[in-house]
């Protein structure tokens, strides 16, 4: 039997993304998920950091940067989504968090009028 990364922490992350989905429900502005889950995370006492600035780095200098919406427990990037449908373009957003952050995994959850959706995303497979 396979053992699931972070299986414990991101069982408890997306309980809260539930939780926040569960009493907001759908159709608000990203930024209001973004305020809620981190709220969430606090009563719940999962340590986290909001918009955390990655470099992106190529040959020692800095050519970008990413801020990814949170990181929990420096071992899941936690990307939130106001949206029915992930993108391919979201997916390759989580990899590049996690390729860049050296994260091992990653979680997309959108939010919208009808559900909650949450996608588990590994670094280096597709």
């Amino acid at each position: 039997m396979t053992k699931l990364v972070e299986g414990e922490l991101s069982y408890r992350v997306i309980g809260a993304l539930f939780k926040v989905y569960n009493t907001l429900g759908g159709g608000y502005q990203e930024k209001y998920y973004q305020k809620a889950v981190a709220n969430e995370f606090k009563k719940q006492n999962i340590k986290f950091k909001e918009q955390v600035h990655v470099p992106l780095v190529y040959e020692k200098e800095s050519i970008g940067r990413y801020f990814i919406d949170f990181v929990v427990e420096d071992k899941i990037v936690l990307e939130l989504k106001a949206t029915q449908i992930f993108f391919p373009r979201d997916i390759k957003q989580i990899y590049a968090y996690l390729k860049t952050s050296g994260i091992p995994l990653g979680i997309l959850a959108g939010f919208s009028k009808d559900s909650l959706k949450i996608k588990r995303i590994l670094r280096g497979y597709k």
